[in-house]
């Protein structure tokens, strides 16, 4: 319910002081991090982390932009060298980290994790 998924039946949902039940999904600012990871398998880690960015309604970066709000992510998560890989070279830990750092990046209100 708080992602959108689910309607809500009765009662509210609030965070940040304001009620979501009648915004739209994709206005509530939630990020969900999925059990089954949801990478792109032909894109490389850099490009799955920067992905996000490019979403409609995001705030464009320039390409210097995009490059250093990655690279702070890989490098908090320590994926930082795994940046030119593409997901089946990876094992299931780092999947799931540079999944985390898709949703990080986006710089979400509320995480949610399957």
């Amino acid at each position: 319910m708080i992602a959108g998924i689910e309607q809500v039946g009765s009662g509210t949902i609030s965070f940040n002081g304001q009620v979501i039940n009648n915004i739209a999904p994709e206005k509530r600012n939630v990020a969900m991090v999925f059990e089954s990871y949801a990478l792109y398998s032909h894109l490389s880690v850099f490009k799955n982390i920067a992905f996000p960015l490019f979403a409609p309604g995001m705030k464009k970066l320039s390409a210097a932009g995009v490059n250093t709000n990655v690279k702070r992510i890989a490098s908090l998560l320590s994926i930082d060298d795994l940046l030119d890989r593409i997901p089946s070279e990876l094992s299931g830990g780092q999947c799931q980290r540079v999944a985390l750092g898709r949703t990080i990046i986006r710089q979400p209100d509320i995480f949610l994790m399957d």
